[in-house]
């Protein structure tokens, strides 16, 4: 590993950990040169899989157009940046976990789906209205009334209520 402020090829571990997901080893090392001390952490690297479109095509899995979608669906909502790289992460791992070289966009829509519903109702609507092409305000309808049955999302804590 290089130092990333001397550039030096020799550095050498000091401690090794889990990250809090597991998934994840973060390591501490010192350069033997300049002796800064740095992080890194260290990920398996696991190719996603291919995404078949609805006509067919077939794309690789681009984590841009995935955040971006996230993102559309979110704009102007009340969730934090942790909570929403977390979904993308939990899509993420789903995928993986499929095992399959490749996928159906219809799978990746359903799994935002999923994680847009845990985090915020307004843009599960949002997403889900384009998603499913909604027609009529009888769809939304049906959506909103499926919504009211279920859990409210998890209300963020940290919001000042005050106004302030």
């Amino acid at each position: 590993m290089r130092c990333p402020f001397c550039g030096a090829q020799d550095t050498r571990v000091i401690d090794s950990r889990l990250s809090q997901d597991g998934d994840q080893v973060r390591r501490r090392r010192e350069c033997t040169e300049c002796r800064e001390r740095f992080t890194t952490f260290e990920v398996a690297e696991l190719t996603m899989p291919r995404v078949v479109k609805t006509n067919g095509n077939r794309e690789p899995f681009r984590e841009d157009k995935l955040r971006a979608g996230i993102l559309r669906a979110l704009e102007k909502r009340p969730v934090g940046s942790d909570q929403i790289e977390a979904a993308i992460h939990q899509v993420k791992k789903k995928l993986l976990a499929t095992g399959e070289r490749e996928i159906p966009s219809r799978l990746i829509g359903e799994s935002v789906m999923a994680e847009l519903a845990r985090l915020d109702h307004v843009a599960y609507i949002r997403f889900a209205s384009v998603y499913r092409s909604f027609q009529d305000v009888n769809e939304f309808r049906e959506v909103i009334d499926h919504l009211e049955l279920e859990p409210r999302p998890a209300e963020d804590s940290s919001k000042d209520v005050s106004g302030a």
